[in-house]
């Protein structure tokens, strides 16, 4: 039996593929499972900076397995939601490869990421509407902070597809790629990697709770934070590295 879902490492960028090709992607209890585990070692291991979530065959993720789920299964993990990620994000950051299609639970595993390689030939959805159900795991809360509001709209009634070109206009894409999106993902998450690692921790965290503090306590709960990268072995080698003229030698403290 296939695994459900393949972890690679790659200089310190740990590659999460989805595996059910023949059933383009769609997630079961075991993809799930797979994923949170993954996302767990992610935050676990000091080696590994960023990781990036893929499909095999093609397909990035076509959603919900609607079969698993008329029997009653459910592609959830605890504390962490639907896919083993939607609902508890790692704290290392997360790139979304995309090809073919990223649709209905698919999109909302993409969204979930923060930074999205598509090919240019992709598609994008949420088509929920078009079975009777809804997107529940984060397309309809999280899609309108993302891209313009009637776009949101627009996908979340009509179930209907956008294309990368349009994804990308919007702001729901990074980087469009002619070839492999893998390959487009792993040169950004290489970028990443070169930087201080708790510098990138602390900056994904900052942009991703800030929108929810209260404007008059933003500075002083950024201060809280970056407190630690500037105090860090991190902050002084970086300058030194810099003005001796070489790659810097990160801690991640």
């Amino acid at each position: 039996m296939e695994e459900a879902i393949l972890v690679k490492e790659d200089e310190g960028v740990l590659v999460i593929t989805i595996n059910r090709p023949e059933a383009k992607n769609a997630v079961n209890r075991a993809v799930a499972e797979g994923i949170a585990a993954a996302l767990d070692r992610l935050d676990s291991e000091d080696s590994l900076r960023v990781g990036i979530l893929t499909g095999a065959g093609g397909t990035f993720c076509s959603g919900m397995d609607l079969k698993a789920f008329l029997k009653g299964e459910t592609p959830m993990v605890k504390g962490r939601g639907f896919g083993g990620l939607v609902e508890a994000p790692p704290k290392k950051p997360l790139i979304a490869a995309v090809d073919g299609y990223a649709l209905a639970g698919g999109l909302e595993l993409m969204i979930a990421c923060d930074l999205v390689v598509a090919n240019a030939a992709s598609k994008f959805g949420i088509p929920e509407v078009k079975r009777g159900l809804a997107a529940a795991a984060g397309g309809l809360m999280l899609l309108p902070d993302m891209i313009p509001h009637k776009l949101a709209m627009e996908l979340a009634l009509t179930g209907d597809f956008i294309d990368a070109a349009r994804a990308y206009e919007a702001g729901l894409v990074n980087r469009v790629t002619e070839g492999s999106a893998l390959e487009g993902a792993l040169e950004l998450a290489r970028s990443i990697s070169a930087n201080g690692p708790l510098a990138v921790r602390v900056s994904k965290q900052v942009i991703d709770q800030s929108r929810a503090w209260p404007r008059e306590e933003r500075w002083q709960r950024q201060g809280a934070l970056v407190q630690q990268v500037f105090t860090s072995e991190d902050a002084q080698e970086g300058p030194r590295a810099f003005a001796e003229k070489r790659a810097p030698n990160w801690k991640g403290r």
